[in-house]
Parts: C-alpha cells; sequence; structure tokens
C-alpha cells in the first residue's frame, strides 16, 4: 500500500475535494489548507499570500519571478520571497510525509517527494466545460468568463511547477496516473485513487 498520495488537478476538476474524498476512504490525513497554515506559522507569511503564492505564478511568464525574486533562480543572492517560500514548502512537506500516510494536495508535492517509493502521484483533469459549470456553481458568475479563469488560472499553475522544478505540469510522465474527473464523476475518482493506493 502506498503511504502517500499527491494530488495535482487542473482548476476546477475537483481534485481538492477528490483528495479529501480519497484520504476519508483511507483513513489517511488531509494536507490541503493544513499546510497552508503549517507554512504560514514557519514564515510568517500570511495564509492568503502562501495560498495563492504557493501554487501560482505572479504573473503570465516566467519572467514575472524576476520581478518578485531579483536575481535567476538557483543563482548565488536569489532570496526573493517566492524561494523562501518554496524552501519553506519543501521542508513542511517533506516532514508531512515523514509523519506517515497522508494525502497531499497541490504544491508540488509529486516532484518535491519524487525520491520516495511510497508515493502515488495523480492528476486531475477534466474537460473545459465540465470544469467552466463546475466553478460557476461552487463560485458564482465573476467579471470574467469562467474559461478565461480557467486559463488563468491553469497558466499560472503551470509557469509555477516549470519555475521550480524544471518540468512541465501535467504531462502524464510526472505522475503515475492521470485521470478525468468530467468522466468517472468526482465519487468514482476518489475511489479509483483508493483502490489503486492499496495495491
Amino acid at each position: 500500500m502506498k503511504k502517500i498520495i499527491t494530488v495535482s488537478r487542473q482548476f476546477g476538476s475537483g481534485g481538492r475535494s477528490i483528495g479529501k474524498a480519497v484520504a476519508q476512504e483511507l483513513g489517511f490525513d488531509y494536507y490541503d489548507s493544513e499546510l497552508v497554515e503549517r507554512v504560514a506559522k514557519e514564515t510568517g507569511f500570511d495564509p492568503e499570500y502562501i495560498a495563492d503564492a504557493g501554487e501560482y505564478a505572479p504573473g503570465r511568464s516566467m519572467l514575472s519571478y524576476a520581478f518578485t525574486s531579483g536575481a535567476p533562480h538557483g543563482t548565488a543572492g536569489h532570496a526573493g520571497a517566492a524561494d523562501y517560500l518554496w524552501a519553506a514548502q519543501c521542508r513542511v512537506i517533506l516532514e508531512l510525509a515523514e509523519k506517515g500516510n497522508c494525502v497531499i494536495v497541490g504544491r508540488c508535492a509529486d516532484y518535491i517527494l519524487r525520491e520516495r517509493d511510497d508515493c502515488l502521484n495523480v492528476f486531475v483533469y477534466a474537460d473545459k466545460k465540465y470544469r467552466a459549470d463546475r466553478i460557476v456553481s461552487l463560485y458564482g458568475v465573476r467579471d470574467k468568463s469562467p474559461e478565461k479563469r480557467l486559463d488563468e488560472k491553469d497558466g499560472k499553475r503551470r509557469i509555477n511547477y516549470k519555475y521550480f522544478t524544471g518540468r512541465e505540469w501535467g504531462v502524464p510522465q510526472n505522475y503515475h496516473v492521470s485521470l478525468d474527473s468530467g468522466y468517472f464523476g468526482q465519487e468514482e475518482t476518489a475511489h479509483i485513487i483508493a483502490a489503486l493506493a492499496k495495491k
């Protein structure tokens, strides 16, 4: 049985809810907002800032990090807020994984825990219509169209993942399994993940 499940997801696919359902089915600890709170305690950053900056790039391109960091990633003197937050998230995620059975949602956990062989790394996606309908039902109508909101959120997640991992977000080779929550439904997607973890 896998001890740790990481859930990466497209915005609006329900990955957060699915991760919580998997944790409940398996009796695992669940880390999402709890992870944010732990990082906030360690860094002194506002939890709202961590919730956003911990998963999303500050802008629509890799260059957006130049305005928050002051130097290219990985170079001497590179000590901006984004990298400080990344280092804290890595420490917290590694500590949580050491504690035992858990589900961790987002925050590049699949990459951070890549050297462990007791992880099941999952990517949850769905077609745009399903996700657009879902975010409208959850968050209501906004100034921007739901499709534009999906593109912006996923674009910033993609850039954040690439900046810190050097890998492409959502590419199947980076995960053990990718599941279409729009096709299977939230409940069945959670059951599939739980069943895979038990093997």
